[in-house]
């Protein structure tokens, strides 16, 4: 720490400062907590941050603080004004710090201004400030803020008064100890994979145990945010761990229950992966809507108003937040009926309890795409068009019948296409040449579906109907197989490809777009990978090759992913992003 005289002394002490280093710039008046400190200095995701009294620049942002710096200086010395003639600046923008942050906007950098709330950070100009600003210190208790702040603030009924009021506690207690929020999620992952292992000996006591641990690994997936927030350590290899170790997780629990129900003589391999399936399914009509509203413009749709109105009135927050069956209260359900009851009866109640909250969640996203005034941007039409996940096939019929569409839409071509698979799939005679004519028509809508941009009311409906089509003909086609163990291998195809389409979504949050197109065309693109699972299917009619085929498919497609992912999650351009919301 060094003290400098005036703006120009702070330029040349943080010239000197090695060029891959964050620097901050603390005006020597400053009062206020500690954490509000910590929150406007210390948080890796901003390139520049500010309080009142203080600022901070990640390396990125070094050169425009030091330009700035300049600039004020020069301006100060001048006795020129720093802000604008007519503007209205707040108290801490006049000071050294605020007004460098002020130029660093003007100059075209972002500045994180995080919210304090009742935390204080002040720059006191005369007694009387200051000591309002020292009994704001002494009336607010910094630590009590810290842990509140630790909770996420929109967070399911389950997690908010069953889980976060004692592991906020177990996030200090690590934070203290110096762990690191990985690895708690990392302790997260590895617990749920001995509860899936304690499930898969299909043992009553076993299934107690997963229960029981099943909820242990879920407290440490709230730590692990918890702590990252208390500690403010993001990364973008927690941004990765986050992202994916909750589908990991759920679905090796999946796969536990389903080898201990054989075990005890019940296969329910398909209702595992029809679990899988919808729950898949869900996410991804959350993904699309999102993606293609979150930066539409003229939103005027009564639903989301009468939504906004119904958010006034406390018990009906919690009861919408709890129908959508988030994953504090899923994980719970699961728990509990693991240790009372049987895996059967464990999916039953995830396939109706998720496609009653599937139902409820698509009807509202269906009403407010309906009766809102919306444009879509090109980013929207974009992200539309990444999670569609069109391959060669579809991509190169898209190329030559732009025009075929006429007056069709593309969720309803996208529609017909999938009932068209699946009905296939579902209803001709298993192997039948039919199914394959029916792949090809499939292949053809697809690529008619996304031959123009998705920029329709209803076009986030399309990368939704692909992902039924082809996860649904993969589940369907294993269980009309009569071939032991096809069901298993189906259910490690669809995990790896959904791996593909959660990091899709979470690359395209991070705002560093989709993966390469050189992935999805290795892989073949939903409408090839469909395609092709269909063709094998007739070719290996019910010979254990079908199996093995599917078990080949399955690991080419994981290689492939995981690899590309693991490279992109642990590069320099991988965003630090946590999410802050909760998947249902």
């Amino acid at each position: 720490m060094q003290t400098a005289a005036d703006a120009g002394d702070a330029a040349t002490l943080l010239a000197a400062v090695p060029a891959g280093r964050r620097v901050a710039l603390v005006d020597p008046r400053f009062v206020g907590h500690v954490h509000a400190l910590r929150l406007g200095l210390t948080d890796p995701r901003f390139p520049a941050a500010t309080v009142p009294g203080a600022l901070t620049a990640q390396p990125e942002a070094r050169g425009a603080l030091l330009r700035a710096l300049h600039r004020t200086a020069a301006a100060v010395g001048a006795g020129a004004p720093v802000v604008e003639p007519d503007a209205d600046p707040a108290p801490e923008d006049r000071t050294v710090p605020g007004r460098i942050a002020v130029a660093l906007e003007a100059e075209g950098t972002a500045v994180q201004r995080p919210a304090l709330g009742s935390l204080v950070a002040a720059v006191p100009t005369d007694p009387e400030q200051q000591a309002a600003a020292e009994a704001g210190l002494t009336s607010v208790d910094d630590e009590a803020v810290r842990l509140r702040n630790a909770v996420k603030a929109h967070d399911g009924f389950f997690t908010t008064y069953c889980i976060s009021p004692y592991s906020r506690y177990i996030a200090r207690w690590c934070a203290r100890r110096n762990l690191t929020p990985n690895q708690v999620t990392t302790a997260s992952l590895i617990t749920a994979l001995i509860a899936a292992g304690s499930a898969a000996t299909g043992t009553r006591g076993g299934y107690v145990a997963a229960g029981i641990l099943l909820l242990i690994s879920f407290v440490l997936d709230c730590t692990d945010g918890q702590l990252a927030r208390y500690s403010l350590r993001y990364s973008t290899m927690g941004a990765w761990l986050d992202a994916t170790f909750d589908r990991a997780k759920e679905y090796a629990y999946y796969a536990g229950l389903a080898i201990g129900a054989v075990r005890g003589g019940d296969d329910v391999w398909a209702l595992a992966l029809g679990a899988m399936v919808l729950q898949a399914c869900r996410h991804v009509v959350d993904f699309s809507f999102n993606e293609a509203n979150h930066d539409a413009v003229a939103n005027t749709s009564p639903t989301a108003a009468l939504s906004d109105k119904l958010d006034n009135v406390g018990w009906t927050v919690w009861v919408r937040r709890m129908i959508v069956l988030p994953i504090g209260e899923r994980w719970a359900m699961i728990a509990v009926l693991t240790a009372l009851t049987t895996p059967r009866i464990v999916f039953y109640a995830l396939l109706v309890g998720c496609s009653l909250a599937a139902c409820y969640t698509t009807a509202g996203r269906l009403l407010r795409s309906l009766t809102r005034r919306a444009s879509r941007t090109d980013r929207a039409a974009q992200a539309l068009a990444d999670l569609a996940d069109s391959g060669p096939l579809a991509q190169a019929v898209a190329a030559v019948a732009p025009g075929l569409r006429g007056a069709f839409t593309a969720p309803a071509v996208a529609l017909l296409g999938t009932l068209v698979m699946i009905g296939g799939a579902l209803f001709l005679p298993y192997g039948s040449p039919l199914t394959v004519a029916a792949a090809a028509v499939y292949v053809v809508l697809s690529g008619l579906a996304v031959a123009r941009p998705l920029k329709g009311a209803l076009d986030w409906l399309v990368p939704p109907f692909f992902r039924a089509a082809e996860y649904v003909t993969i589940l369907v086609l294993a269980a009309r197989s009569d071939v032991p163990h096809a069901v298993p291998a189906a259910f490690g195809l669809v995990s790896a490809v959904a791996y593909h389409h959660y990091d899709t979504v979470y690359r395209i949050r991070g705002g560093t777009g989709a993966p390469p197109q050189w992935l999805v065309r290795t892989i073949g693109g939903h409408e090839g990978r469909t395609a092709l699972v269909v063709v094998l299917a007739a070719v290996l009619t019910h010979t254990s090759g079908f199996t093995t085929a599917l078990t080949a498919l399955a690991v080419a497609v994981a290689l492939v992913v995981l690899v590309e992912s693991i490279r992109f999650w642990v590069s320099s351009s991988a965003p630090a992003v946590h999410d802050e919301g909760e998947l249902a």
